[in-house]
């Protein structure tokens, strides 16, 4: 079925408390899509950030990010009294998110909240501990160590914290049982108001695209927890590091700095540590957006310490053995493959191998940067067309950084006015053509340029803080959607009505007539 949706993460979602929320403005932008005849919100990794405020650098893979907690449904709840955030200066404007000020304010405002959980415990608690006892004791037990150790890495924990001898281990669980405690009861938070908002986004014809990173960032539960899953020397120590190599986006490349994982010991207990992970992110998205899927057939390996990627080296990756593990125990997920970047042959048989819908990104099929064939005309059906992703810019922000002759190419190709409007006519690009699904940035439906860039790779600074305003996705803009899937074929399917009593009725009757 032909359909299209939108990507906007959360933390991009309008709030009056410093950064967007699972609160009124996300049930509010779900109505906006049904309006806009949309049937898919995609969003980004909603894991914990950490250094670096990027949701593909988190503390934990399958914890949910506190900061997307909403304070006016806690205060509805009678976890929080209005005096007690309301007042409260986020540093931030309408604008953009202040990943500081949010970290210094957040947790205080917290802390009372699961004071209250804690106190009278709700019906389901302890239910929602057993389901996750697989990953939540280690990461709120992790958590509560980065906070008595002032946030330092836990590679400059005590040795005996670092190789997690038991004896060690329980001890600090007795010590910071109240800080474990608080930790636990943040997740119940994120989790309770999640499932809320994915219920209501369902129950209207909205399914949710969620993202998995390929890499968990040094400084995690996942490798502090499991390091025998990785490539780590005697000491603990990454012996390499994720990237990308140079290309014409970055003449040094791109230093990751994610340790890589051991995908030998993963094939001998049969990839179980994936399986957990793909497991739970299907539990919790309707489709699940797999980041840089070519890593899977070939990686980039960059020597520890390096401060570039230019000496790095291409290694084998685990191919569709991940994958038919994957089936094997969790049948046929949906999934979409990240099939961007470099790619070769091998990355383009193991998508074959599995299925999966890859990605088209418009900006590509006319930025000679890229050399990719991205234009509609050669999309098949089974992918998933956008304008740019988070790491690309908006429309209208490309336009104003492109080549002169990648700009002409565009307005050849796509007939590309003023008077339309340059995002517009990227949008109607995706939309016509052949795609299965086609999905564009928030901004660009917004009409929005290079201030509103989610992610310029390979920069520190500035990323992941775009927000829209108050008020930008009005009834107007919802009818221009509407009316666009209307001419493209895209409008979602409407159920079939149910027949009235009468109808019912008159059915009964010739199902009980005797057959002649």
């Amino acid at each position: 079925m032909r359909a299209s949706g939108i990507l906007l993460h959360i933390s991009s979602l309008p709030s009056p408390h410093g950064i967007g929320t699972m609160g009124a403005a996300a049930k509010d932008f779900v109505d906006f899509l049904v309006k806009a005849g949309q049937a898919y919100w995609q969003i980004l990794p909603v894991c914990p950030t950490s250094y670096g405020d990027s949701p593909y650098q988190s503390f934990s893979t399958f914890a949910g990010n506190p900061y997307f907690i909403d304070l006016d449904l806690l205060a509805k709840a009678g976890l929080l009294q209005p005096e007690e955030y309301e007042s409260i200066d986020w540093e931030s404007t309408p604008g953009c998110v202040n990943y500081g000020a949010l970290y210094q304010k957040r947790y205080a405002v917290l802390h009372k909240a699961c004071a209250r959980l804690l106190a009278a415990p709700p019906a389901d608690y302890a239910d929602f501990l057993a389901k996750n006892a697989f990953w939540l004791p280690d990461y709120a037990l992790f958590m509560a160590l980065k906070d008595a150790h002032n946030g330092v890495c836990w590679q400059q924990w005590e040795e005996p914290l670092r190789r997690r001898e038991p004896e060690t281990l329980a001890a600090a669980r007795a010590k910071y049982a109240a800080d474990i405690d608080f930790w636990q009861a943040v997740q119940y938070l994120f989790y309770t108001q999640w499932h809320d908002l994915k219920a209501y986004a369902n129950a209207q014809g909205i399914e949710i695209i969620g993202d998995l990173p390929i890499y968990v960032a040094e400084d995690s539960v996942d490798v502090w927890s499991c390091p025998q899953e990785f490539q780590l020397d005697e000491n603990l120590v990454p012996t390499e590091v994720a990237g990308c190599p140079p290309d014409g986006f970055s003449a040094t490349g791109q230093l990751w700095g994610n340790p890589l994982f051991d995908w030998d010991a993963m094939a001998a207990n049969g990839y179980a540590w994936w399986v957990r992970r793909i497991r739970h992110l299907c539990g919790i998205y309707d489709v699940l957006r797999i980041d840089h899927f070519r890593g899977f057939a070939g990686y980039y390996a960059i020597p520890y310490g390096d401060k570039t990627a230019e000496n790095g080296r291409w290694r084998t990756g685990p191919g569709y053995a991940l994958f038919a593990a994957v089936k094997k125990e969790l049948g046929n997920p949906r999934i979409i493959a990240e099939d961007l970047g470099f790619l070769t042959d091998d990355v383009r048989a193991l998508l074959k191998e599995c299925a999966y819908p890859g990605m088209k990104v418009l900006e590509f099929a006319f930025d000679s940067r890229d050399g990719g064939d991205y234009r509609p005309h050669s999309y098949p059906t089974n992918c998933i067309a956008y304008t740019g992703t988070h790491d690309n810019e908006p429309v209208d922000g490309w336009f104003g950084t492109a080549l002169p002759d990648d700009i002409e190419r565009a307005i050849q190709y796509l007939n590309l006015t003023k008077e339309e409007g340059m995002n517009w006519g990227m949008m109607r690009g995706i939309w016509s053509s052949v795609a299965d699904l086609a999905v564009v940035q928030a901004q660009d439906v917004l009409g929005l340029g290079h201030e509103a860039r989610m992610n310029t790779p390979a920069t520190l600074g500035g990323n992941w803080c775009w927000r829209a305003l108050p008020g930008a996705f009005t009834p107007e803009l919802a009818q221009k959607l509407h009316d666009a899937m209307e001419l493209y074929g895209r409008l979602p399917e409407k159920p079939a009505a149910e027949p009235d009593e009468t109808e019912k009725s008159e059915d009964a009757e010739k199902a009980a007539e005797p057959k002649t």
